[in-house]
């Protein structure tokens, strides 16, 4: 059984948005396709890039910006790292961050890793929700923060409280309509409790 294969973002101009992804590596990562469901405010989800260095979020940081993303937070080190968040052309959040402060060779747009992190209004209720349906938890912090084992994916799957995710990125967590995203996997089709939507794999 594989629960979690696949995200799809739904946009309304998807020849755009894949000529951002593509500057940004993204392309095997996430899916694509039209939409123009009504949305507005913040869409509940964001995704992380995880890096090696910090010379690499400059650089992925201004690919995106060449290719029309906007600046939600700038660069900055933290006690945690170094890292920004970005709005994409479509609207959808990405933050790009390391855990290093310093740089150890030159720097490229290469993407360790990408996070998907779901703001839910209940980790733990979220997480039993989830686990019910046949995900494995690979990492839990109580009500802070859940990460799934997702060994069918590029992308791993986390939950994350929707204020703190909100703040996190830069914005105010108020929003309303659709989340413009779809997850692919066999533990769907069903809508979770934060209005997240699952497909079968098959669809």
């Amino acid at each position: 059984m594989t629960p979690f294969e696949s995200v799809t973002l739904e946009v309304p101009d998807p020849t755009a948005v894949e000529a951002f992804h593509k500057a940004l590596g993204l392309g095997p990562y996430v899916n694509v396709r039209a939409s123009d469901a009504p949305t507005t405010g913040f869409r509940g989800f964001a995704l992380s890039l995880v890096v090696s260095q910090p010379g690499n979020v400059d650089a992925l940081i201004g690919a995106a910006l060449d290719a029309g993303a906007t600046t939600l937070k700038p660069a900055t080190k933290g006690f945690w790292g170094y890292g920004g968040v970005v709005r994409a052309p479509d609207g959808t959040i990405c933050k790009i961050a390391t855990s290093k402060k310093k740089d150890t060779g030159p720097a490229s747009r290469h993407v360790d890793q990408v996070a998907l992190l779901l703001g839910v209004a209940d980790v733990k209720a979220s997480k039993r929700f989830y686990v019910e349906r046949g995900l494995t938890v690979a990492k839990s912090f109580g009500g802070k923060y859940v990460e799934f084992d997702t060994p069918s994916s590029a992308v791993t799957l986390a939950l994350y409280p929707r204020r703190a995710l909100a703040k996190d990125t830069g914005l105010s967590q108020e929003g309303t309509g659709s989340h413009r995203i779809v997850f692919g996997g066999d533990a769907g089709p069903f809508t979770d409790p934060d209005g997240f939507v699952w497909e079968a794999a098959s669809a």
